[in-house]
């Protein structure tokens, strides 16, 4: 493009219409001219500004939300400015993306390019800035704003100064984590036992440091008020950090330490913000380090995720107990390798399941035995360093009165701070549940399927239309959506181990992603399990003329005959049963093997279930 486009161009821009021909030169020199392609971004949500694009021809959709997904706010033409927020504050990330569609002519001033306005040309960066301001206000006061409107307040750490919105609960290191680790999109919050058990921590560490001398009862009165109102499920809105994130957790720990310093500050009567008060790493995060409040909160919040977990799995194992007294007298022909075995009941195979997942709930109660070893004063590393003497000890007490569980001390606090072995230990059980649902669900498939070319011994309750191009298909879709979590549940295993395994020296930094993995395992695994209960397991009917049909026409009857034929014999009956289609009952009597009485009594499936009747006598060659 060449420089008088440029400036031409320039005079359309909202914050370089009024500049001089001589100052649109000065600009339009420095101003970059780019042609982008459909699809390609100018810029990302919660990313750090680069400079000013102002629209020269084509389209620009602007876009929020992190993923595959983002929400369209609005398709912005020619002549439009973008980004001028920089000349204001280059502290303050982009709050939508930027995306070109269909294609895009643009002239882009970089951040260099603004500073160098700044310093050797101050006028024109002046001019350009108050216009943006202006710009800015005109955007907020009207609904179609690509920002919202709202009011903000200003907190400084060691980085430096930050806006965030007045009444946000959560304070600047929050807001840094924010624009950091924009991942997954799923804030910390969506685990609601890790925010409660957060709460129980800091009030226990709160009544501890009271106990102890450091914490006046006025501060310590307002933490534990704010704790335990989060407890209840307040606040939790503000519980916003991505749960992966950098850090080892310091994200979540600060976002939950400037929540609670906030609202006891309002309790007080103070402004949020004013730390000199009431500080959240002063005061709320007192005698504890990220190391050891947020492994201690989240065994905690796993003990009580886990008890939802195995509440919904007695409901799956009482639902499989239920059909098995149902099915008791139904007989049918077991497989192995899917071929014909012996016989059994329906009701047998689902006692199975309901003993399969009785065994895996008992793993379970196991597994959570280990998550009650905790390290509360351990503090950075396991030394105790910033905690006074006896703070482990009487914030355990206090602990113990928050959750009402039977927490304790781990023995050596170094070795508990760096060790990720529980986790890795109840993931394998959680793996071990899912493939074990996954194994049933598959049985459950195989005996529906059908339902005339397949075994049909079972009827899944209908759920939805199964085909858009066969009617009347319905298929077994809530086993198939339990196969998706197992599978789900086995990947965050890998995660989970692979995480443990990346533990240096004193610490393991990748906590965030082993909670993240075991709290999404332990949910999903619990939906499932509730799912599968309602609306697959109470509804299942056997068809019982099906299975006493496979049943007697299967060569597996054979096998009973080994007692009282040889082997050899009892072979060569299979063989024939198998090449003409004949029953095995049959060609036994034929060959006058054994009498129709002794027949009857040895081939009557009743019996070969628990056979009792019929002494075998030894057979001779």
């Amino acid at each position: 493009m060449s420089l008088q486009r440029k400036i031409e161009s320039l005079k359309h821009c909202p914050i370089f219409d009024d500049l001089s021909e001589q100052d649109l030169k000065i600009v339009a020199k420095m101003a970059q001219a780019k042609r982008y392609r459909n699809g390609e971004f100018l810029f990302h949500e919660s990313m750090p500004r680069q400079g000013v694009y102002y629209i020269v021809a084509g389209g620009v959709e602007i876009l929020k939300g992190i993923g595959d997904q983002p929400v369209v706010l609005t398709r912005l033409g020619g002549n439009t400015l973008l980004g001028e927020r920089i000349l204001l504050s280059r502290e303050i990330p982009h709050m939508t993306s930027a995306r070109v569609k269909p294609e895009a002519v643009l002239l882009f001033l970089s951040t260099q390019h603004i500073l160098q306005l700044k310093s050797k040309y101050p006028s024109i960066y002046q001019q350009a800035a108050e216009a943006a301001g202006r710009l800015l206000a005109q955007r907020l006061s009207t609904i179609q704003g690509l920002t919202p409107l709202q009011r903000v307040r200003v907190e400084h750490d060691l980085l430096g100064e930050k806006e965030l919105p007045e009444n946000a609960l959560y304070g600047i290191q929050t807001q840094r984590a924010l624009e950091n680790f924009p991942i997954t999109g799923i804030p910390i919050r969506t685990f609601p036992n890790l925010i409660r058990s957060l709460a129980m921590v800091k009030k226990a560490a709160a009544r501890a440091n009271h106990e102890l001398g450091l914490l006046d009862k006025q501060r310590s009165d307002a933490i534990c008020r704010a704790c335990e109102e989060i407890e209840q499920g307040q606040h939790h809105e503000f519980f916003v950090v991505d749960v992966l994130q950098g850090g080892a957790g310091t994200s979540t720990n600060m976002n939950t330490n400037e929540v609670i310093a906030n609202r006891a500050l309002e309790l007080l009567g103070k402004p949020y913000g004013d730390y000199g008060f009431l500080h959240p790493n002063n005061q709320v995060n007192l005698s504890q380090s990220t190391n050891d409040v947020y492994p201690t909160a989240m065994r905690i919040g796993l003990i009580f995720a886990l008890r939802l977990l195995l509440q919904a799995m007695a409901e799956l194992r009482q639902a499989f107990a239920e059909k098995a007294n149902e099915f008791a007298d139904v007989i049918k022909i077991g497989r192995t390798q899917l071929q014909d075995a012996v016989p059994m009941t329906l009701g047998q195979e689902f006692g199975a399941f309901a003993t399969m997942v009785q065994e895996d709930r008992l793993r379970l109660q196991e597994a959570m035995q280990l998550l009650k070893e905790i390290n509360l004063g351990a503090t950075a590393i396991g030394t105790g360093l910033n905690a006074p003497p006896r703070y482990a000890e009487v914030a355990l007490k206090y602990l113990l009165q928050a959750t009402g569980l039977d927490l304790t001390t781990a023995d050596n606090l170094v070795e508990a701070t760096q060790d990720t072995g529980a986790y890795v230990q109840l993931s394998g059980v959680l793996k071990r549940i899912a493939i074990k649902l996954s194994k049933m669900c598959n049985d459950l498939r195989l005996l529906s399927s059908g339902p005339r070319a397949g075994l049909n011994e079972i009827n899944l309750p209908a759920m939805q239309p199964g085909s858009s191009i066969m009617p009347g298909k319905v298929n077994p879709v809530i086993p198939e959506v339990v196969n998706q979590v197992a599978y789900q549940v086995v990947g965050y295993d890998v995660a989970i181990t692979m995480a443990a395994e990346a533990g240096q020296l004193q610490l393991n930094v990748m906590e965030p992603l082993i909670a993240y993995s075991l709290f999404s395992s332990i949910n999903h695994l619990r939906q499932a399990s509730i799912v599968l209960t309602e609306r697959c397991i109470k509804g299942i009917t056997a068809n019982r003329e099906k299975a006493r049909e496979y049943l007697e026409s299967s060569i597996g009857l054979a096998t009973a005959l080994n007692p009282y034929l040889d082997y050899e014999r009892t072979t060569e009956i299979a063989k024939e049963a198998l090449r003409s289609g004949r029953k095995v009952y049959d060609i036994v009597l034929e060959k006058g093997y054994l009498s129709q009485k002794k027949l009857d009594a040895i081939l009557k499936p009743e019996n070969m279930l628990n056979p009792k009747s019929e002494e075998p006598k030894p057979t001779t060659q």
